[in-house]
């Protein structure tokens, strides 16, 4: 898609207001159901000697930080001052849970490690796909509103974690199903595809910022594929 360019009122500072509070909201949402996720996935998978569920427990921790970063950001009186360091962390998150997919699903492929059949993990997963896509569609639009690459990159971190969450999902239903335990490993790569992707794009700055157009004062916004 073209990078169409498009010029928009600036926002007015009570505005402005009411959408990095909304940020901050949407954050403090994401962290609190992702710490209650950790706490469950990691413990019914300690239990159940689950690799996958302890490693769907480590992704939401992953997702506690880029959160994180983000409540970070929007907590100063200058938010614009601290996002470059905001989407730096918001990258490292996304390679390290690149990291951890690509290992994990290497070694159920050297037959290391065999997924297992969960009730917990399958009712987690599912209730992750439900709320996450909400939230990072929530996050994303007022992102784009405000101007903020790291709100939107950050969005970008839920809406990966969601596809990690079908993955995981899918691949304990084929196996739970048809015995089918290579469909975890293969779902995994490809939200490694995205990560890396969304990762790289959070790490030069380019979520789809919306700069201040020097000529005009107005916001320029740039359209791209994520949006």
């Amino acid at each position: 898609m073209s990078a169409a360019v498009q010029l928009t009122a600036p926002l007015s500072a009570a505005r402005r207001s009411v959408l990095q509070r909304r940020v901050r909201w949407i954050v403090a949402a994401t962290i609190t159901y992702n710490v209650i996720e950790a706490v469950i996935a990691i413990a019914a998978g300690t239990v159940a000697s689950s690799t996958a569920l302890v490693g769907f427990g480590l992704d939401s921790i992953v997702e506690v930080l880029s959160a994180a970063a983000v409540a970070w950001q929007f907590a100063g009186r200058d938010p614009e001052a601290r996002e470059r360091t905001a989407l730096k962390v918001i990258a490292v998150s996304l390679f390290g849970l690149a990291l951890y997919v690509t290992v994990d699903a290497v070694l159920t492929f050297a037959g290391l490690r065999e997924p297992e059949h969960s009730t917990v993990g399958i009712v987690l997963a599912a209730v992750s796909l439900a709320v996450m896509p909400f939230l990072s569609l929530l996050e994303r639009r007022t992102g784009k509103e405000l101007g903020s690459a790291s709100a939107i990159a950050d969005s970008k971190q839920t809406l990966v974690c969601s596809y990690l969450s079908a993955a995981v999902l899918i691949g304990l239903l084929l196996n739970t199903l048809f015995g089918w335990s290579w469909a975890d490993p293969v779902a995994g790569l490809v939200v490694v595809v995205f990560a890396v992707r969304e990762g790289l794009e959070a790490w030069r700055g380019d979520a789809c910022k919306q700069p201040v157009s020097a000529l005009t004062g107005e916001r320029e916004v740039n359209a791209c594929d994520c949006c």
